[in-house]
């Protein structure tokens, strides 16, 4: 044999050895990928079908506004995205998420992190330069309604919490004990959300419903 023809000779008999090494490797490969291919397809299918909803949001894509917003799609056009409303608000409540997956954009309260506190001049109102939050009396904010739920708040188990009624900045006018139920009066509550925020149960007993919501 040629010298020449040995190095040849030897890298076909490592290739070969290699095939025959891998042969069971590719044997456990090929399943797995059909495996891969099947959590895809169904991954595909599940992007297009209706996903659910956490338990403290509404199963709309409604967002609670800042205090003194406009209309939804008034509030959203006005806005400029400026950051100053952010910038100003003590409890750093408000949020804009510049990739627009929350909020559509906009500036939002996530009550799951922080509710709006009322604070005192409610700053954010009157910061803003386009309008899209206008400076409105206390009584006049409408973020949105409270709504109680018997069924998981712990007062329907004999627990007497008064949580969410000891922590509302508004006071009796937004809500109360009616005998052992919590009421809400929508036209005194602003949506505030700091009941739901320091409401103790999981899922929450008192949620507050976007007014966004009550516009569509």
């Amino acid at each position: 044999m040629a010298p020449s023809d040995k190095p040849v000779d030897r890298r076909r008999f490592f290739r070969e050895g290699l095939r025959e090494l891998l042969k069971p490797l590719a044997e456990v490969v090929e399943p797995l990928e059909q495996v891969i291919q099947q959590l895809s397809d169904l991954d595909s299918v599940g992007a297009r079908a209706p996903r659910s909803t956490p338990a403290n949001q509404p199963a709309y894509d409604a967002w609670l506004r800042p205090p003194g917003a406009l209309p939804e799609q008034k509030f959203l056009d006005t806005c400029s995205r400026c950051g100053e409303c952010v910038r100003v608000c003590p409890a750093q409540c408000i949020k804009i998420d510049t990739t627009g997956e929350r909020g559509r954009g906009g500036p939002f309260i996530d009550l799951d992190v922080m509710p709006c506190v009322v604070c005192d001049g409610l700053q954010c109102m009157h910061v803003c330069p386009t309008g899209a939050l206008a400076p409105i009396p206390l009584g006049d904010i409408d973020m949105g309604t409270a709504v109680w739920r018997p069924a998981t708040c712990v007062r329907s188990h004999g627990e007497p919490c008064t949580i969410c009624i000891d922590r509302c900045p508004v006071g009796a006018v937004a809500i109360e004990l009616a005998g052992n139920d919590v009421q809400v009066h929508p036209d005194g509550c602003i949506g505030c959300g700091v009941c739901q925020y320091y409401c103790p149960t999981t899922p929450k007993s008192i949620v507050v419903i976007p007014r966004a919501a009550r516009e569509t």
